[in-house]
């Protein structure tokens, strides 16, 4: 099955479970810069279950939009699990919706570090009685591929949330 194939049918997947179970969707995203959001409302339909996205690429929006406290990102970075946690938990309230993912990260080619390099993503996934953070690397990928790997890891995570 190619990676094509396998987002499509992970799109599909989350498409007839929400309808389904007449539950909402949104996002934050942050180094996907909306791809996230792209990727679903190619799935004509979208509309009858999602809500929409903040795309947050700077920590004013996170702080202002999001709720993300401050400190907790001066503490943590932007990239950090609690922050992926908080903008997931802000984007649910903001939207008013039932599902909600969170993407922050380093897509690169530069703003990585020794503790961060580039290729660093934090993800949320929370919902009802639900919340789950991870943090991956995908190394050695230009930008473009760290941003598709980085949609197609959170649709996979809610998938995994949807099924548990």
């Amino acid at each position: 099955m190619s990676c094509e194939q396998s987002t499509k049918d992970l799109i599909l997947f989350i498409h007839n479970w929400f309808i389904a179970n007449r539950k909402t969707l949104g996002f934050a995203e942050s180094c996907t810069g909306g791809l996230l959001s792209s990727l679903l409302t190619q799935q004509a339909g979208a509309s009858k279950y999602f809500m929409g996205a903040v795309v947050s690429y700077s920590g004013k929006i996170k702080e202002s939009l999001l709720k993300v406290p401050a400190p907790i990102m001066k503490n943590f970075g932007e990239v950090s699990l609690p922050v992926a946690k908080l903008m997931a938990q802000g984007a649910r309230q903001a939207l008013q919706c039932d599902w909600s993912i969170a993407i922050t990260g380093i897509a690169g080619p530069g703003g990585g570090s020794v503790e961060k390099p580039v290729g660093t993503l934090c993800f949320a996934v929370c919902g009802p009685d639900f919340e789950y953070v991870e943090q991956q690397l995908i190394e050695g990928s230009e930008r473009r591929i760290i941003q598709q790997r980085s949609a197609e890891q959170a649709l996979k995570l809610l998938k995994m949330a949807l099924q548990s």
